[in-house]
């Protein structure tokens, strides 16, 4: 009899148990829903802006406000999309434009980065080279095509070489800076834990100059689109930039606008990645963890 008491006691208790959880569940569930809309609200807001701009331009196409001489509709762009696509010409520029690109700032950004950190660390190194580097930097690298392609002519070497130059300096500048902006107590601090050289650079300098590190390389990437869409419109044989320039001489407004269209994404698809690896690299740092 007792072992049936406590049986049913115990039932109560697992009854009363479920039934809270079940109501703390259904009272819960507004709440969770709300957030997760007000979520939802959040990624998409970034979105409105463009789209409210494509839904202009769409009306304004229809209602015959907009010369589709002058500007094709958003309709326009996208059959030209599909037309290019299908054809196989616009991945194929894709990929030769992107390629270019990961070269250019592989090729750049290892540069600017290596004079950023010895420059920064090395107080001998900057005097040797950093005035050159200034002087470099003020010349404008666009106007230099007309040069680049007497030297290389109009192959991949001359994209290569006016993208690199574009991206070497805001990554060389940002790095430097960062390295340059590192608390000077924390390095106290580090050697009177007797870090070495090489550990305090990698515990303490790198990560401090991190966040300055991704700043250079996010302005980069803009330096590294705007100098391949100029190189490929004037000196190449493939490329968006090459397709763009000669559906202008066609007066094809629709896939030059497409080719905007596509620098945008592709610029825009290298930021969310470089962002992606700054909060990556920076989960450490409270700023970075939200």
């Amino acid at each position: 009899m007792a072992a049936f008491d406590a049986s049913l006691a115990r039932s109560k208790v697992l009854a009363r148990s479920s039934t809270g959880t079940a109501i703390a569940r259904s009272s819960g569930g507004p709440a969770a829903a709300a957030g997760s809309a007000s979520t939802l609200a959040e990624r998409l807001l970034p979105y409105l802006v463009p789209v409210l701009i494509v839904a202009a331009w769409q009306i304004g196409s229809s209602a015959g406000w907009i010369s589709s001489r002058i500007m094709p509709s958003p309709a326009d762009v996208v059959l030209a999309f599909w037309q290019t696509t299908i054809s196989g010409q616009l991945p194929r520029d894709i990929v030769v434009s992107a390629g270019r690109a990961v070269a250019g700032l592989f090729v750049g950004g290892a540069i600017g980065f290596l004079l950023g950190i010895a420059n920064g660390v090395s107080r001998q190194s900057e005097r040797l080279t950093d005035t050159t580097l200034q002087m470099l930097r003020t010349i404008p690298h666009l106007a230099m095509i007309p040069l680049v392609i007497l030297w290389f002519g109009i192959g991949e070497e001359s994209k290569l070489f006016l993208t690199s130059l574009g991206v070497l300096f805001p990554v060389y500048l940002n790095t430097y800076h960062g390295v340059r902006n590192v608390d000077r107590d924390l390095i106290e601090m580090g050697r009177v834990y007797g870090m070495g050289n090489w550990t305090l650079f990698r515990k303490v300098i790198f990560p401090g100059a991190l966040p300055s590190i991704f700043v250079g390389l996010r302005y980069a990437l803009g330096i590294m689109w705007l100098t391949l869409i100029v190189s490929e419109s004037i000196a190449a044989s493939s490329g968006i930039g090459h397709m763009a320039n000669n559906a202008r001489e066609f007066m094809m407004t629709d896939v030059v606008v497409l080719s905007l269209v596509i620098y945008a994404v592709l610029g825009k698809l290298a930021d969310v990645v470089a962002r992606a690896l700054e909060r990556r690299a920076l989960r450490w740092n409270p700023v970075y963890q939200h």
